[in-house]
């Protein structure tokens, strides 16, 4: 459920297909995240999840599955 909700995150946010998706799909070079998606994508995710994300924790969310773990441990 968790990978999912993100993975949409990701393919609305970014353009990508959500099929193409998977958890070790980096949000960077696989996706073609810049500085200011990532930023976004942190809001949306903590706005979802009820979470937050300190500058240091989100440096390494990475992966998909980096960010799916993190939920996972923080909800």
């Amino acid at each position: 459920m968790i990978f999912e909700k993100v993975a949409s995150i990701l393919a609305e946010q970014l353009g990508a297909d959500v099929n193409d998706i998977t958890e070790s799909t980096d949000i960077i070079n696989d996706l073609g995240a810049d500085s200011l998606d990532v930023v976004t994508l942190l809001l949306c995710i903590e706005d979802e999840f009820g979470v937050t994300v300190s500058d240091e924790e989100a440096q390494e969310l990475r992966a998909v599955g980096d960010i799916v773990s993190y939920i996972e441990a923080h909800i």
